[in-house]
């Protein structure tokens, strides 16, 4: 797939974060394949499906968005993405702090975004403020049969 597909992809998953989705043909149930443990204490994000598509130009493939937000000082558990899904997130508000595979940990603010390539570790994944709350819009390209992301086996 090029890159300019993607971004365009995206993009398109960035504006639907704040707007009504309306389709030509039959609805689609969005069940979104994230398994995330919930209530595990120190770990307090919420994971809202947002879209889920099959992206017709790319056989088995799907588009998949989940806005992810953060409580001040909140966090997700470290992670793995599935070997097939590319991602993107695009920071929707406050600031997030992300460190995927060896990379260093940044802080992303409004507006800018970052990707993981499939199969990436997500070792941090969290607010940047013990004030404000923060969010996020994931985007996945990914088989519709994977686990968007897989908690990190100690």
């Amino acid at each position: 797939m090029k890159l300019t597909s993607f971004i365009g992809a995206a993009g398109i998953a960035v504006a639907l974060a704040s707007t009504t989705v309306s389709a030509h043909g039959p609805e689609q149930k969005t069940v979104i394949p994230v398994s995330q443990k919930k209530e595990v204490p120190g770990f307090d994000e919420t994971v809202k499906p947002v879209f889920e598509r099959a992206i017709p130009n790319i056989p088995g493939k799907n588009l998949i968005a989940v806005e992810v937000t953060y409580p001040p000082g909140g966090k997700s558990a470290p992670h793995l993405h599935a070997k097939s899904a590319f991602v993107y997130a695009h920071v929707l508000s406050g600031a997030i702090r992300s460190q995927v595979d060896a990379e260093p940990a940044k802080v992303y603010q409004v507006g800018e975004g970052f990707y993981e390539n499939p199969g990436s570790h997500h070792r941090i994944s969290e607010n940047a403020s013990a004030s404000e709350p923060a969010s996020l819009l994931a985007v996945f390209v990914t088989d519709p049969t994977d686990t968007l992301t897989i908690p990190e086996q100690k």
